[in-house]
């Protein structure tokens, strides 16, 4: 059995200023993204549109505003609608936590939606570009998460089984790290792979969607629901419904697309 490392969630502390770990996750994120984005737009479609590194980072500041917008706004739909109706300036107090992916992933398909109007071209080249550059970015976030001691797992008596101190003395499915595999690294590789190949313009896209909706829903099965939902119809989480119209959509834009290819 393992016993969670309780690091301090502030990486660096000076006075009474801190940088907290998750920050520098973020910040990571965002370094890999323009790193890595770099490489996206040597490919043919990319240069024939004339991309640039100054559109990468115009595109990773719309993206920014859509994850802590969106993720935020998710957050008081999708799971605390009740608490934050009747205690609306509390949506403003990021600083205490609730952050979805699921409405982090609305807003950043609207900031791309924009952001393809503005460089006039469709929405799916936009999104085939950015889907490779997501995964990484999300293998930080479950690494901040892990180092916070959040969002831990499911009781179980695996050998590998963690107990988290701060929360009680069951030994838990350490679900960040399944999620910083999964969701993160492995859907990583393999998406940067399948982007490498030419592809219909959609599909890409529809493998993050797909990829990412399975391995969630799949870890979910891991990762202990909220206290304040539970399990809701057929026994699944709210993570989990989410994923499935992200299953769905992905099906549909690697099957439906018959465009030519770039």
């Amino acid at each position: 059995m393992l016993i969670h490392p309780q690091i301090d969630p502030a990486a660096i502390r000076l006075g009474s200023f801190a940088i907290h770990w998750y920050g520098v996750m973020y910040l990571l994120a965002f370094a890999q993204f323009l790193l890595l984005g770099r490489l996206r737009i040597r490919a043919p479609r990319y240069q024939a549109l004339g991309w640039s590194y100054k559109d990468l980072e115009d595109l990773l500041f719309a993206g920014v505003l859509g994850v802590v917008l969106g993720g935020r706004i998710g957050y008081t739909l999708f799971y605390m609608p009740a608490h934050y109706l009747t205690h609306p300036l509390d949506i403003l107090k990021i600083w205490e936590g609730g952050m979805s992916f699921h409405g982090g992933l609305l807003g950043v398909l609207i900031a791309l939606y924009w952001f393809a109007h503005k460089r006039r071209t469709t929405f799916f080249v936009v999104s085939d570009l950015v889907a490779p550059l997501v995964p990484f970015g999300l293998a930080f976030g479950r690494l901040g998460n892990f180092i916070n001691g959040e969002l831990w797992g499911r009781p179980t008596d695996l050998p590998w089984a963690m107990v988290f101190p701060l929360v009680d003395s069951v030994p838990r499915h350490p679900s960040q790290i399944y999620q910083l595999l999964g969701e993160g690294v492995l859907l990583g590789i393999a998406l940067w792979i399948y982007s490498g190949k030419p592809r219909r313009v959609g599909q890409v896209s529809g493998f993050f969607l797909l990829g990412y909706g399975v391995c969630r829903f799949l870890a979910e099965y891991a990762r202990e629901p909220d206290a304040f939902l539970g399990l809701l119809g057929l026994g699944l989480s709210m993570g989990q419904w989410l994923c499935v119209p992200m299953i769905v959509f992905g099906i549909y834009l690697m099957t439906a697309f018959k465009s030519k290819s770039a």
